[in-house]
């Protein structure tokens, strides 16, 4: 988890702790909940260094370090709330070094299984067959 989503975390802790007694929502105005929120969600980004971040942003984030953990797919779907296939696809990304790290980790795996029948198949020196004394035919 990064710096930034660890700073947003803390936040959102923080004002629930904070939030006016008998109100339910974590960010409120007046005691009400906050319809729209675009204005101050702009000017907390550009607070936090991050001017431009989308919402979704942290949803595509989210599905993505979900998948890259292992979580399986079915469970991350229903961890964000995305009810078809293809829009949970949508945020799934795979980026050029998802890529590379699983090219690399199959490509180890394969070499490693190949070594392996090397050492174990054909490079294994062959064990003398015992040779069994036959009773001969006058004893």
């Amino acid at each position: 988890m990064s710096f930034q989503h660890r700073k947003i975390i803390t936040m959102i802790k923080k004002q629930y702790r904070q939030r006016q007694f008998g109100c339910s929502y974590v960010f409120y105005r007046n005691g009400k909940g906050i319809k729209d929120f675009r204005r101050s969600w702009k000017e907390a980004c550009t607070k936090s260094g991050k001017p431009g971040l989308l919402f979704h942003d942290l949803r595509r984030t989210a599905v993505r370090d979900m998948v890259r953990a292992g979580i399986p797919e079915v469970v991350a779907m229903k961890i964000s709330g995305h009810k078809t296939r293809s829009v949970f696809d949508q945020y799934s990304i795979v980026s050029q070094d998802d890529l590379k790290e699983a090219a690399m980790t199959k490509r180890q795996g394969y070499t490693a299984r190949k070594q392996e029948q090397l050492q174990n198949g054909y490079n294994r020196p062959h064990k003398a067959k015992k040779v069994v004394n036959l009773p001969s035919a006058t004893s």
